[in-house]
């Protein structure tokens, strides 16, 4: 190989591992399982910028309304979903508005990097 071709590979291969090293972590997806009046899990951790989806997998409806109101969703039927992207770090308390003694939290920190 030529001098120059050999320069011109070897700055490919290091701009690649750079643009690699250089690309954000992907946000993250969790599950809460709604069945027998609970949440499931009742507290979780989160980074900024993950979702957290929310699963009825009860018999009859549940809703997911943080204390805040940040979110909230509509009646949930059996098997339907909530999702949440969380943007800011701090403590979500959330219950169901149906089922009051049904509670949870969600705790989100920042992310590595943000």
């Amino acid at each position: 190989m030529t001098f120059v071709r050999t320069l011109a590979l070897g700055a490919t291969a290091g701009l690649v591992i750079v643009v690699i090293g250089a690309m954000p972590a992907q946000a993250a997806s969790t599950e809460v399982r709604i069945d027998n009046f609970t949440f499931n899990p009742q507290q979780i951790a989160v980074k900024t910028g993950d979702t957290v989806t929310w699963i009825n997998n009860d018999d009859i409806p549940h809703t997911v309304t943080s204390k805040t109101l940040a979110f909230r969703s509509k009646a949930l039927d059996s098997d339907d979903t909530f999702s949440f992207t969380f943007t800011t770090p701090g403590s979500y308390a959330y219950f169901c508005s149906l089922h009051p003694h049904m509670t949870g939290t969600i705790v989100v920190e920042v992310a590595a990097g943000k």
